[in-house]
C-alpha cells in the first residue's frame, strides 16, 4: 500500500473574484457555497452547476473570514479594518450595517451551534462574544485579552466549549459560565488554526513555519495524543475534519504549497492535493467527499477525496450486506453457492465467519480449516483464531491469531484491526482479563487507532456490565454502562463507515447496543438505590435517543417513570423534612419533568427553595401552585416567604392579605381556623406603633437625619421608617405569628431609631433650629458651628447611626414648653443614645495623653451628665479623629482615657462607666459639679437634675441660688437625705440651710473619726449599768419615731437634737467682715466659730432678748440606729423597725430575749451620738422661726458626757428659713 496518494488536477474550480480567495464555507443544505476574498466581496456558489449566484459588496476592506450559522439563515463576515457584517443566508442581502467589533484584522469568525451566539477573534489581541438578536456585545462576554493576536475561535459541536488559539497559547472556556477550564502551549512557536472533530473527543491544532505539525488533544484531560503529525514544511493556515470524523484536511501555503488529507486513526497522510495556488482556506463538502480550497489563484478548487482509503480486509461483496443486515442463512446461502462454484479459500473464511456468528463453531473451525488448506491468508487464520474461541481452544486460538499477523504485511492498521479482532474474540471466549490487558497495550502503543479501540472498549464495557447486572451486581453494573457510554464511541458517526467490519464479524449493531447500554444504566442505579443518577441517566437517554426509539422504549419508559415518580415523592418528603433542601429540588424536579404534577409537588419544591433561599425559584413554584389551585391559600403563603425573602416586602404583604381572604372565605372549618395563627398588616402596624411609641419617649423630639442632612420631628422619623426596607421586614415578618415577637420588634425599632448625641462647647455662632429647618446642612456653609454639625453628623453617619442630635439645633429655644421639656430630659436621651460622641475642639490630633483633662469641655456643667448618662461614649479631637487615636468602639471601656477623665474630674472611673442616676451620694454628686461653670447662672442646677433623677421647672431669670435651691430642696424631700447641708460658705436666700453657690460644694465634707467595732462593744460594756436603761430606751424610741426631712414653701422642717447655746462671747476678729464667737452649750463642749453674721453676745448673766435664742443642733440621720435599711434613693417608712412598747404583753419566753436586744440597739445609739458631729448654729427670728448662721469652716461639736441622756432628750424638728 503506497504512504499516500498524489493528486495534482482539481475536478473544478469556482472563479469569480478579483483577488485572493480568503474564506470558504459550504452551507448546511449541501447545495450552496459561500466564499470571501482580498477584493472586498463575498460571493455566494451553487455547488451542482457551480454559478455564481451573488455578489455581495458592501465591505470597506479586504474579506478575510466568513461563518455560517447551523441552519444556514446567517453569514458573518470579518474584514481586515476590524469590522463585520451579517447577511441572510438564504437571500444574501446584508442585515446590518458594518458593526466595528475589533481595531485591528478580524481573524477568526465563529457561531454558536444554536447560533445565538457570534465570537470575532483580532489581531488586536481580543476576543469578542455578539448576541445575534441585537448584535450587542455580551456583558458577559469573554474578553480574552492575551499578549498576542488571536488567531482562531472554534466552538465544539455541543456548544459546551470555546476554543481559542492565541500566538502564545490554546485557552478553552466553559461557552456557557464564560469560565477558562484549560490553558496550554500548544506549539512550539505560534498557533495558528484549530478544529474539533465531530464527536468534540478531540482537538486539533496547526502551527506556523517553526513547528509546521497538526497536534491533537484529548477534550478531557488536555493532554496531547499520540506524537504531532509531520509532513507539512510550512505554516498551515486551514484545518478541517470531514463529516464523519475520519479525515483531516490542511492548507499550507508558502514553500509548501499543497493540502494534505490525513486518516485520524492513525494520523497518517493518505492524500496530497499539489494546490499551486497558495492555499489559504479549504472545507469539506457536507458529505465528505470533497475538499475544496482557495487561495492565490482568486478561485476554490474542488477535490475529490480518494475512494478505499479504508481497505476492508473482509470484502464479502453481496453476503457482506447480507451480514451487516443480520440476513445470516442469505449470506450462507450466497458463500455457498460461491464455494460450490469456486471452491476458493476467501469464501470459506467468509463463511466461517457467518457460522461463527450463528454459533456454529465446528462448522466455523471446518471452514477456517479448508481456506488454510486451499490458502493460507490473513482472513483464514482469523477465521481459524475466531472459531477456535468458540469451541474454547484458546491457546490454539492465540496460536491462529499470531501466524495469521504474518499476513498482514507488516501494515500497521491492518495488524491492529486483527489484534482487535483478537481481543473481541478473547472476551466472548471469557477470556475478560487477557482481552482488556491485549486491548490496553494496544491503546498505548505509538500508532494507536484511539477511535477503534474506544469502539471495542465500549463493547468490552457494555458486555461486563449486562453480566454484573444479570448477577444482581447493581453499582458494578451502573460503572461499565456508564463507562461504555462516556467513551465517545457511540456518538462518532464513523462507527458503520469505518468499522463496518466488526457489525459483519461479530454482528455488532451498535446503535441497538448504545440504547441498551442507556436503558440496562437506568435499570442498574434505580436497583443501587442511586434514584437521583437513575433518574438523571434517564433524561440522558431520551434526550439522545431519537424519535424511533423512543417508540420502542416507551413501554419501559412509562414503567421506568413511574417507579422514579413513586420513589421521588417518597424521597422527596423524607430530604425535604430532614432539611435536605438539595435533594428535594432535584427530587421534585425531576417528578415536574416527568410528569404534568399537582400543586403539591410545585408547593414542595417552592418549600425546599425557600430552604435554599433560592428566592425567585421558589416564587415561580409559588406561582405555579396558584395557577394549579387558584382557590388554596398555599401558593400565597409560599408567594409571601418567597417575596420576603428577595426583601420585596410590599409585594410579599400583599401576597400574605391575599393568603389572609383566602383563608377567611374557605368553605372548609379547619381551614378557617387557620386563620387565627396570623396577624393581618394592619393590626402588625398598631403592634409596631405601640413600640415606636415606647421607644421615642425616651429619645430627642427632633433629629438629624445623617443620611441627607435634614431635620425632622419624631413624626417624619415615623413616616421615614414606615417607607423603610426594614419596617417592610417587620411587618412582613410580624404577620406570621400570632404570638406576637415583641423581642424581636423591639430589637428592629430600636436599631431603627437609634441615635448619636453630640456633647460639646458652645463656641461663637452656633446654628440654632431657625438656621438649619428646612435646609441640607451638608450643603450649607461650612463656616463656625455648621462646620462642627456637619462633621458630626458624617461621623455618626460613617458610624452607622441614621439619626443625630446636637442641643444647638433640636431644641426649639422660643417654645418654653419645648425647653422645658428638652432640659428636663436630656439625661434620659444622653443615657439611651446609642453613641455620644464628645467634640473636644481645644484638643490638636498630635496630643498626648493628659490633654483630654486640659481640655474646657471639663470645665463646662453641662458636659457632666452628657459623659455620666451614655452607655457608649466616643472622645474626638479638633480635626475629628479618635482622641489618641483610640479606635475601639466605647472609650468608657478604655482604662486609660477613663482614667484620665478620673483625674480630670475627680470621679472615679467606674462610676463614670456604671452611673446610674439617684439620690444616693448626693453630696459627693454635688461635688462633682461645684468647680464647672454654665453661661446661665440657672444651668448650673439644671444641669443635675438628670444627675440626681429628677425634674425641676425650669425657670432662666430666677436666679442660680433659687434654681440651685429647688434642686438641694427636691434631693432632700424625695431622699432624707441630709448630706446635701453639710457645706461651708454663704448661705443661699432661697433658705439659709442651703448655700448660695455651687462652688461651697467643692471643699469635701468633714471627715469625722469613727470608732471600730471594738470600740463601741467595749464603750457599750462601759455604759452598762451605768446608763440608765429606760432613758436609753426612751432616746431610741424618740429618735427612731422622728419623721424624715422635708421642705415645705422653702422652709426646711429639720429633725434634730437641741442644744441650747447659753453663752456667747464675741471676740475680735482681723477680718472686718467676719466675726468669732465663743460658745457654750447646754452638755457640749465649748467651741468656737467664725461667721459673717452678727448676733448679741450672751450669758447666763446677761440673758439675750426674749425673742432670741440661740442653738446648736445635731441634725438627725438614721443611719445613727444602724438599721441596716435597703440601699434605696428613696425611703419608705414601713422599711424601720420598730421597738415593741414596754405596755405591749408578748409571751414570757421572748420578753427577755426582746429586751436584752433593744437595750444593746439603745446603748449603741448612745456611744455614737458621743462622738463628734457636725453642728448647725441656728438662731431663732423675731417670728419664731430660725435660720442658719453660716460659717466659714465646719462647726464641729461633742457632747460632756454621753451618759448624761438627759442632756441629749432636747429632740425636735424645726422650722428652718
Amino acid at each position: 500500500m503506497a504512504d499516500f496518494i498524489p493528486i495534482t488536477t482539481p475536478l473544478r474550480g469556482f472563479k469569480g473574484h478579483g483577488e485572493y480567495v480568503m474564506a470558504v464555507v459550504v452551507f448546511p443544505d449541501k447545495r450552496r457555497m459561500v466564499t470571501a476574498s482580498d477584493d472586498k466581496t463575498l460571493r455566494l456558489w451553487d455547488l451542482k452547476t457551480g454559478v455564481m449566484l451573488k455578489t455581495m459588496e458592501q465591505h470597506r476592506n479586504e474579506v478575510w473570514r466568513l461563518a455560517v450559522s447551523q441552519d444556514g439563515q446567517l453569514i458573518a463576515s470579518g474584514d481586515t479594518g476590524g469590522e463585520f457584517i451579517v447577511w441572510h443566508g438564504e437571500t444574501g442581502e446584508s442585515l446590518t450595517q458594518s458593526i466595528k467589533a475589533h481595531t485591528s484584522y478580524i481573524y477568526s469568525l465563529d457561531f454558536s451551534p444554536d447560533g445565538s451566539v457570534l465570537a470575532t477573534g483580532s489581531w488586536d489581541k481580543t476576543m469578542k462574544l455578539w448576541n445575534t438578536e441585537t448584535w450587542q456585545q455580551q456583558e458577559d462576554s469573554i474578553e480574552c485579552a492575551s499578549a498576542s493576536a488571536v488567531r482562531c475561535v472554534r466552538y465544539s459541536p455541543s456548544g459546551k466549549l470555546l476554543a481559542v488559539a492565541t500566538f502564545d497559547n490554546i485557552k478553552i472556556y466553559n461557552a456557557t459560565t464564560r469560565e477558562r477550564i484549560a490553558s496550554f502551549k500548544g506549539h512550539t512557536s505560534i498557533n495558528l488554526s484549530v478544529a474539533w472533530t465531530p464527536d468534540g473527543s478531540r482537538l486539533l491544532t496547526g502551527g506556523n513555519e517553526s513547528d509546521p505539525t497538526i497536534r491533537e488533544w484529548d477534550a478531557l484531560t488536555w493532554q496531547q495524543v499520540g506524537d504531532p503529525w509531520t509532513g507539512h514544511s510550512d505554516y498551515i493556515s486551514a484545518i478541517a475534519v470531514n463529516p464523519a470524523g475520519t479525515l483531516v484536511a490542511s492548507a499550507s501555503p508558502g514553500h509548501d504549497n499543497h493540502v494534505r488529507l490525513w486518516r485520524l486513526s492513525d494520523r497518517r497522510t493518505i492524500a496530497i492535493f499539489q494546490d499551486f495556488s497558495f492555499p489559504t482556506c479549504l472545507t469539506f463538502s457536507a458529505d465528505g467527499k470533497h475538499v475544496l480550497s482557495g487561495g492565490q489563484d482568486k478561485m476554490i478548487s474542488e477535490w475529490a477525496v480518494p475512494q478505499c482509503i479504508h481497505p476492508k480486509i473482509l470484502v464479502i461483496t453481496t453476503a457482506r450486506i447480507a451480514c451487516m443486515h443480520g440476513d445470516l442463512s442469505t449470506a450462507e446461502e450466497i458463500l455457498t453457492q460461491d464455494i460450490n462454484a469456486n471452491n476458493n479459500h476467501t469464501s470459506y473464511a467468509h463463511r466461517s465467519f457467518v457460522m461463527a456468528r450463528q454459533n456454529d463453531w465446528d462448522h466455523a473451525l471446518q471452514d477456517a480449516i479448508k481456506s488454510i488448506n486451499i490458502q493460507p491468508s490473513l482472513i483464514g487464520y482469523i477465521s481459524k483464531g475466531i472459531a477456535l474461541c468458540g469451541t474454547g481452544h484458546i491457546l490454539d486460538a492465540r496460536a491462529a491469531f499470531d501466524v495469521a499477523s504474518m499476513y498482514t504485511d507488516q501494515d500497521p492498521q491492518t495488524i491492529h484491526f486483527m489484534l482487535l479482532i483478537k481481543v473481541i474474540a478473547l472476551f466472548n471466549a471469557d477470556q475478560h482479563d487477557e482481552a482488556n490487558l491485549l486491548l490496553k497495550e494496544l491503546t498505548a502503543g505509538p500508532k494507536a487507532d484511539t477511535l477503534a479501540y474506544r469502539v471495542v472498549q465500549a463493547y468490552l464495557c457494555v458486555q461486563l456490565g449486562l453480566q454484573a447486572l444479570g448477577g444482581a451486581c447493581y453499582d458494578e453494573a451502573a460503572d461499565h454502562l456508564t463507562a461504555a457510554i462516556n467513551s465517545g464511541a457511540f456518538s462518532s458517526k464513523f462507527v458503520h463507515e469505518i468499522y463496518e467490519d466488526l457489525a459483519v464479524l461479530f454482528g455488532w449493531d451498535l446503535k441497538s447496543l448504545w440504547q441498551k447500554a442507556l436503558q440496562k444504566r437506568c435499570h442498574a442505579l434505580l436497583r443501587a438505590g442511586k434514584l437521583q443518577d437513575a433518574v438523571k441517566s434517564y433524561q440522558y437517554m431520551m434526550d439522545n435517543i431519537d424519535e424511533t426509539a423512543k417508540i420502542n422504549y416507551l413501554e419501559w419508559s412509562n414503567a421506568f417513570t413511574e417507579e422514579c415518580i413513586a420513589l421521588c415523592l417518597t424521597n422527596g418528603g423524607a430530604a425535604l423534612s430532614a432539611g435536605n433542601y438539595d435533594t428535594a429540588i432535584d427530587l421534585y424536579s425531576v417528578v415536574i419533568h416527568l410528569t404534568s404534577p399537582s400543586d403539591a409537588v410545585f408547593a414542595n419544591r417552592s418549600t425546599a427553595n425557600l430552604g435554599k433561599m433560592l428566592w425567585m425559584e421558589a416564587l415561580l413554584d409559588a406561582q405555579k401552585v396558584i395557577q394549579l389551585n387558584p382557590s388554596s391559600y398555599i401558593g400565597y403563603k409560599l408567594k409571601h416567604a418567597a417575596f420576603h425573602g428577595a426583601q420585596r416586602y410590599d409585594e410579599a404583604i400583599a401576597a400574605f392579605q391575599t393568603m389572609l381572604s383566602k383563608l377567611e372565605n374557605s368553605p372548609h372549618t379547619e381551614t378557617r381556623k387557620l386563620r387565627e395563627q396570623y396577624l393581618s398588616p394592619s393590626e402588625a402596624d398598631l403592634v409596631i406603633q405601640k413600640v415606636i411609641d415606647a421607644q421615642l419617649d425616651d429619645a430627642p423630639m427632633r433629629v438629624l437625619d445623617t443620611t441627607n442632612g435634614l431635620l425632622c420631628d419624631q413624626e417624619a422619623q415615623i413616616r421615614t421608617f414606615k417607607m423603610s426596607i426594614e419596617y417592610g421586614e417587620l411587618v412582613s415578618s410580624t404577620i406570621t405569628h400570632h404570638d406576637i415577637q415583641m423581642k424581636r420588634i423591639e430589637e428592629v425599632v430600636m436599631a431603627y431609631f437609634q441615635y448619636a448625641m453630640l456633647s460639646h462647647r458652645w463656641e461663637g455662632k452656633e446654628p440654632l433650629l431657625q438656621d438649619i429647618q428646612g435646609k441640607v446642612i451638608y450643603k450649607l456653609n461650612p463656616v463656625g458651628g455648621i462646620t462642627k454639625l456637619q462633621s458630626f453628623c458624617r461621623v455618626a453617619r460613617d458610624l452607622g447611626y441614621r439619626w443625630a442630635w446636637s442641643d444647638t439645633c433640636c431644641i426649639d429655644r422660643s417654645n418654653n414648653v419645648e425647653l422645658q421639656e428638652s432640659v428636663n430630659s436630656m439625661f434620659v436621651w444622653y443615657h439611651h443614645s446609642a453613641l455620644t460622641v464628645v467634640y473636644l475642639s481645644d484638643v490638636p490630633p498630635w496630643s498626648t495623653p493628659g490633654a483630654l483633662a486640659k481640655s474646657a469641655w471639663n470645665t463646662r456643667g453641662w458636659t457632666v451628665q452628657e459623659f455620666l448618662a451614655p452607655k457608649v461614649i466616643l472622645f474626638y479631637q479638633r480635626n475629628w479623629t479618635p482622641y489618641l487615636n483610640d479606635r475601639s468602639p466605647n472609650h468608657k471601656d478604655s482604662v486609660m482615657v477613663m482614667q484620665e477623665l478620673e483625674d480630670a474630674t475627680g470621679i472615679d472611673r467606674r462610676a463614670v462607666v456604671a452611673f446610674r442616676p439617684g439620690m444616693r451620694d448626693a453630696r459627693k454628686k454635688l461635688q462633682w459639679a461645684s468647680t464647672r461653670t454654665t453661661t446661665l447662672q440657672e444651668d448650673i442646677a439644671y444641669s443635675l437634675s438628670g444627675v440626681f433623677g429628677i425634674r425641676l421647672r425650669v425657670d432662666y431669670g430666677e436666679k442660680k441660688q433659687n434654681a440651685l435651691g429647688r434642686l438641694v430642696q427636691e434631693i432632700i424631700a424625695q431622699s432624707g437625705d441630709i448630706t446635701a447641708l453639710d457645706w461651708v460658705g454663704k448661705s443661699s436666700e432661697f433658705n439659709s440651710c442651703l448655700p448660695a453657690d455651687i462652688t461651697s460644694y467643692e471643699a469635701p465634707p468633714c471627715e469625722l473619726p469613727s470608732l471600730s467595732e471594738d470600740e463601741i462593744q467595749r464603750s457599750v460594756s462601759l455604759l452598762q449599768g451605768v446608763v440608765a436603761l429606760q432613758s436609753a430606751s426612751k432616746l431610741y424610741q424618740t429618735l427612731d419615731y422622728l419623721s424624715a426631712p422635708r421642705f415645705t414653701h422653702r422652709r426646711l422642717y429639720l429633725p434634730c437634737i437641741v442644744f441650747p447655746v447659753t453663752e456667747a462671747t464675741r471676740r475680735k476678729c482681723r477680718n472686718q467682715d467676719t466675726y468669732t464667737y465663743q460658745l457654750k452649750a447646754d452638755g457640749l463642749h465649748d467651741l468656737q466659730i467664725t461667721t459673717a453674721d452678727k448676733f448679741i453676745q450672751f450669758s447666763p448673766a446677761r440673758p439675750p432678748p426674749a425673742w432670741q435664742t440661740i442653738l446648736l443642733v445635731r441634725p438627725w440621720s438614721r443611719d445613727l440606729l444602724e438599721l441596716h435599711e435597703p440601699a434605696d434613693d428613696t425611703r419608705s417608712v414601713d422599711s424601720w423597725s420598730v421597738f415593741e412598747s414596754p405596755l405591749h404583753s408578748p409571751p414570757a419566753a421572748q420578753n427577755e430575749l426582746v429586751y436584752s436586744d433593744s437595750h444593746s440597739r439603745a446603748l449603741r445609739l448612745i456611744v455614737h451620738l458621743g462622738q463628734p458631729f457636725g453642728a448647725f448654729l441656728l438662731a431663732r427670728q423675731r417670728d419664731g422661726e430660725f435660720k442658719r448662721i453660716a460659717s466659714d469652716r465646719d462647726i464641729i461639736a461633742q457632747v460632756k458626757n454621753m451618759t448624761s441622756v438627759d442632756n441629749m432628750m432636747d429632740i425636735r424638728t424645726l422650722e428652718i428659713l
